[in-house]
């Protein structure tokens, strides 16, 4: 695991490089626009990796035998053993569909959880507003019952704590309620044992790349939260995270923006099926 940790790590470096560019018209266009554009780009580029990587010979075949078998279901509906025989052929060509749709399935799941990783970091969060308040916590390493470092979050011009720190104990987490003052991309910065960490912190309006959590060294949580550099596997501290406001929108807010973007790049990948050949 230590081992995937460390490539997708190295591999976030790059996506972080791609969201940042090719992503950042989000930030000027309307959220349902920018999600469907990305959406049919996503469409039809999955649907070319289809065709090169399935046997497209062996899918026609098998798509041309079922629709033989509907013919003879529909013709011989009062033949009982010609109905269950082609109903049965029927069967075994969706079970051979579905088997020759895992080699693709297997290259484009890593790319589109790359991909919408870096989506989820426009479209799941929006920016604290100035005057707007949020909960900060940072998780610990080391076993419940042991000893507590000093942590303290240092004076910042962008934002000012509220409330807190409060200790978790049975989390092991300390947790603070900061206030949002300036509008910008900046760094909260903490002190832990005198040792000095930073945290993303994005205040403002509109669409801005707004990173939740600083990621523990683990690899699901360094693919789901790309962003910021994972702390160590031996860092006193786990993770620290910022409860932003969920952005509300069907087509680019959180989690309605997940569903749209997958119907939407299924409906442009089949209207684009008949023109790229590809067969499904």
């Amino acid at each position: 695991m230590v081992f995937f940790a460390q490539i997708i790590s190295l591999v976030n470096v790059l996506t972080n490089t791609f969201g940042r560019f090719f992503l950042a018209p989000i930030a000027v266009l309307p959220g349902w626009l920018s999600n469907t554009i990305i959406s049919a780009i996503t469409g039809l580029f999955l649907l070319v990796i289809f065709k090169y990587t399935s046997n497209q010979r062996a899918i026609g075949k098998i798509k041309d035998d079922i629709k033989a078998d509907m013919l003879a279901i529909k013709l011989f509906k009062d033949s009982i053993s010609v109905t269950l025989h082609a109903e049965a052929r029927v069967f075994k060509g969706a079970l051979l569909l579905l088997f020759h749709a895992i080699p693709p399935m297997l290259v484009m799941i890593f790319p589109v959880s790359l991909l919408l990783a870096q989506m989820s970091l426009w479209y799941q969060s929006r920016p604290m507003l100035p005057g707007e308040v949020a909960v900060m916590t940072v998780k610990l390493n080391g076993n419940v019952k042991g000893n507590w470092p000093i942590v303290n979050i240092e004076p910042t011009p962008v934002a000012e704590v509220t409330v807190g720190p409060v200790r978790v104990l049975s989390r092991r987490e300390i947790c603070w309620e900061i206030k949002a003052l300036e509008n910008g991309k900046h760094h909260i910065t903490l002190d832990v044992n005198r040792h000095q960490i930073e945290k993303e912190l994005a205040i403002g309006d509109g669409f801005m790349r707004v990173s939740s959590t600083r990621p523990a060294w683990n690899w699901a949580n360094i693919l789901m939260h790309p962003a910021e550099e994972p702390f160590a596997p031996d860092s006193i501290v786990q993770s620290v995270t910022i409860d932003y406001p969920k952005r509300l929108s069907k087509t680019s807010g959180a989690d309605g923006w997940l569903i749209y973007f997958f119907i939407t790049s299924m409906v442009f990948a089949f209207i684009s099926k008949p023109f790229l050949k590809v067969r499904i």
